[in-house]
């Protein structure tokens, strides 16, 4: 899944525990109607995808949606929900340099049989 956005909050990488358990949080402001403004938390290795970006920044940011279900010790059962972000890009971004560009879909030209071949022929 993806979201677009603007860039509201770039919080700080924080560590956890013994092992180094690394949580950054980005919070993206939604362009519609009712804007969202949703916390996506980039783990481990990902943190240092936000290195590049700055707040106000149009971006588009791949997510998964995670889900759990905990236990209280008096029975109760609760679910909680977070979004999971694994890949950010500028939105408007130039493409790389070296990149090919792709013509858009309109521009292609039909492939055509010079051949007057019988189409429904098939080839096996």
């Amino acid at each position: 899944m993806e979201v677009q956005g603007k860039i509201k909050i770039i919080g700080e990488t924080k560590t956890f525990g013994a092992n180094g358990f690394q949580k950054r949080e980005l919070v993206v402001t939604t362009e519609e109607q009712y804007p969202q403004h949703l916390m996506i938390e980039f783990v481990q290795d990902k943190t240092n995808l936000l290195d590049t970006f700055n707040v106000g920044e149009p971006v588009k940011v791949g997510i998964n949606l995670r889900g759990r279900e905990w236990q209280s010790p008096q029975g109760e059962t609760k679910y909680f929900n977070s979004i999971a972000g694994w890949r950010i890009e500028k939105v408007g971004a130039q493409a790389p340099a070296g990149a090919p560009e792709v013509p858009p879909f309109d521009e292609y030209e039909p492939v055509s049989n010079s051949k007057n071949e019988d189409h429904d022929d098939l080839p096996f």
